[in-house]
């Protein structure tokens, strides 16, 4: 059963009592609302039910209920206007080994119906943002993690999405990519991008996020900006890492790997 969230003009997303079940629940009733402009960061112990939700929201998977609006687009009715706005990135690159970065992410554009005068300055700008602009014509099989991950970044912003969402979009990356990435999703943010992500590395949201939700057994248990959990969890001076610890473990979750 799908039912009606209410939206917000300042409402990027906007999702009501999602369920999702495979052998076992993996999403349970799940509600929450990200900001328009907003840099979100999603945390929870392995298996809480993250990775799961973005895939609905991505519209990768369709949930077994519940509600999911994006800029005021029924995600679940109108899933084509939904994805012609958001960008998926996950922890695995998917990219094309024999094409250089590019003519992949002239391809994406292609897609995405942009002219080629436009996907041709798209292109420029993203490979140059993310340190690529060397080996733009160069084949992406012979990359490291590192570089795929960056050409699949810059594949999914080409057609200037409103929400960017990241499922561990640092794994594998060294120091030097990873503050590339992290710079590019900033300067999205300052444009008024809204970006949702996932990360075990919980110093990188603690930095960069603006407001953080925590989940556990498919359930938001805290949710709001660093000052907010602290409250939340009874740990005025603590860092991320020792409130995340403690809010999960007084839900009574037992794997506590972020």
């Amino acid at each position: 059963m799908f039912m009606t969230v209410s939206r917000s003009p300042d409402t990027a997303l906007s999702i009501a009592d999602l369920h999702k079940s495979f052998d076992k629940p993996a999403v349970c009733g799940l509600s929450l609302q990200v900001r328009a402009g907003e840099f979100y960061a999603l945390l929870g112990p392995n298996g809480a039910g993250k990775t799961t939700t973005l895939r609905m929201v991505a519209g990768l998977l369709s949930p077994d209920s519940g509600s999911i609006s994006i800029f005021g687009i029924d995600a679940l009715h109108d899933p084509v206007a939904a994805k012609r706005i958001v960008a998926w990135v996950s922890d695995e690159p998917m990219i094309y080994d024999k094409l250089s970065p590019f003519e992949y992410l002239e391809f994406v554009a292609g897609l995405w119906g942009i002219d080629a005068g436009t996907a041709h300055r798209r292109a420029e700008e993203l490979l140059g943002w993310l340190g690529l602009a060397p080996h733009a014509h160069e084949q992406c099989g012979g990359f490291s993690r590192g570089m795929r991950q960056k050409v699949a970044l810059a594949g999914a912003l080409v057609h200037e999405p409103r929400l960017i969402i990241l499922d561990e979009p640092l794994t594998g990356l060294d120091a030097g990519s990873a503050r590339q990435v992290k710079d590019v999703l900033l300067e999205r943010v300052a444009g008024g991008v809204t970006v949702i992500m996932t990360t075990h590395i919980l110093e990188v949201a603690e930095r960069m996020a603006q407001r953080i939700g925590v989940i556990a057994r498919g359930r938001l248990i805290a949710e709001g900006t660093l000052q907010d959990l602290r409250r939340q969890a009874g740990n005025s001076g603590s860092n991320l890492e020792d409130i995340f610890l403690d809010l999960v473990s007084n839900r009574g979750v037992g794997d506590v790997a972020a």
